[in-house]
Formats: structure tokens, C-alpha cells, sequence
């Protein structure tokens, strides 16, 4: 039986990186005692897969990995069990039941995210509102995006999906998964760039905010696109699987 655990990561615990995570919660399955399966050979580990490794420094409210049970377990009793585990700063929300196909884990169905973008106080010039809207207004948005082995230009606009001014922050829908991998920092990177080739903007103090940490960055959301025909369907990893319960 496949599960999905969902969970938030906010607070000091947002700057531990991704293998910190993942023994944090080896742990908490222990503590828990929750029925996780285990690899077999010399080495037995547990099994358990993460949609998206969240980067150092960003916080969130959706964060998930699919595990395997070797018995079923009680939804709202299970969650109960891992947060008493938990300490501040990581706060389990969910745990569902899934699809055996493997081609339906989170990793795998993984397409898109939400984030939201805060902005420190005169990090940007007034008006910035207005001169974003002329940056997304634009065709193409190309940026230099540094690979493992290369280097290569890329049009980033089409990999954000959905974009809103909400007050000093700024919402961002964009696509995310293995097909295409869009970071919320490269949008902001590029609109900076964007600022700064317009003549609009110098620094402030002479210094760029991309070097000051102007920028925090806090995922909301993960989704699949389960549309046809090239149209997207996007719902959440969570609503992708149910509740359960223990049968009498």
C-alpha cells in the first residue's frame, strides 16, 4: 500500500537542506510507528520518495514524499502520532493513500508549483508594481541557466503559469517537475536584470539585492497536470489520493 505524506517546513528548520529532511523523518517513522516498508539486500532502507527537495533558505506549506506500507493506518491517528514526533518548524498536515502505479508517484506526476515571493523593505525602487507588470508583459524572458555540465539561454515566460501582485509580494505559478523546472529566484533574478538594463535601477548603495537575501521564498503548493489533449488540469498531489481509515 502507497501513502503520501504532506507537511510544512517553516521557521529556523526552512535553512536544514534536503538529507536533513529526510533523516528527520526516518526518525519520526520510528518514533511514530508507522508501518513504513523497507528495501531488501544487506542494506535495508526505507522507502520513501520526495516530490521536490525544497532548496536551503525557502519555507513551505506543501511539501510531500510517497512512502510504502506494509499495513494500513488510520489517516487522522497517523498524523496525530508523527506531529507528537515533530518538533517546531516542521508540522505533518496529511498522509493519503495513492495509486500502486508507480508512474503516479509525486515525483513522477509532479508538473507545477505555487510561490510566493516576499520583498524586503526599499530592496526595489517605488513603483517596482508597475515595472513588473511591463516585465511580465513581455513575449519572451530569456535568462542563462547554469546545468551540472553547461551553461544555456533559455525563454523562461512560458514556464510561469500564473502571476499576481498581492501587496509587497508577489505570487508565482510556474512549472515544476522533471519535463520543465522553473525556480521562483531565476524569475526575480531576471526581473532585477530587467531593471537594471532599463536604466531604471542601480543597486541599492551600489549593491544588487540578489547579494543582499532581499528575496524569501515560500512554496505553497505542489501540483499534476492531469489534462488531455495539451489542456492542463492541475490538482494538488494531496487531493490525488484519500483518506484512510482502519476497517473493523
Amino acid at each position: 500500500m502507497k501513502a503520501r505524506i504532506k507537511f510544512r517546513k517553516y521557521g529556523a528548520l526552512r535553512f536544514i537542506g534536503h538529507l536533513d529532511v529526510m533523516r528527520f523523518f526516518q526518525k519520526v517513522m520510528r518514533r511514530a510507528e508507522i508501518p513504513i516498508a523497507f528495501t531488501g539486500g544487506y542494506s535495508p532502507h526505507m522507502i520513501m520518495s520526495f516530490a521536490s527537495p525544497l532548496g536551503i533558505g525557502l519555507s513551505s506549506d506543501g511539501e510531500y514524499f510517497d512512502i510504502e506500507l506494509i499495513e494500513p493506518v488510520e489517516s487522522e491517528d497517523a498524523v496525530r502520532r508523527m506531529n507528537e514526533a515533530c518538533v517546531e518548524g516542521i508540522e505533518v498536515v496529511s498522509i493519503r493513500q495513492i495509486a500502486e502505479e508507480k508512474k503516479m508517484t509525486g515525483m513522477t506526476i509532479l508538473a507545477g508549483a505555487d510561490y510566493l515571493v516576499s520583498i524586503k523593505e526599499e530592496a526595489l525602487p517605488d513603483g517596482w508594481q508597475d515595472q513588473f507588470r511591463i516585465f511580465m508583459e513581455q513575449s519572451e524572458i530569456r535568462i542563462v541557466k547554469q546545468t551540472k555540465r553547461s551553461e544555456t539561454e533559455v525563454d523562461i515566460r512560458p514556464m510561469i503559469w500564473k502571476w499576481e501582485i498581492r501587496g509587497d509580494k508577489i505570487y508565482l505559478q510556474v512549472a515544476s517537475g522533471s519535463a520543465q523546472n522553473l525556480k521562483p529566484d531565476l524569475v526575480m533574478e531576471a526581473f532585477v536584470r530587467f531593471l537594471e538594463e532599463r536604466g531604471d535601477y542601480r543597486g541599492n548603495g551600489g549593491t544588487s539585492p540578489l547579494e543582499t537575501g532581499a528575496f524569501g521564498y515560500h512554496r505553497l503548493e505542489m501540483y499534476a497536470d492531469m489534462g488531455e489533449n495539451g489542456e492542463r488540469k492541475l490538482l494538488t498531489l494531496e487531493s490525488l489520493g484519500k483518506d484512510m481509515k482502519k476497517t473493523e
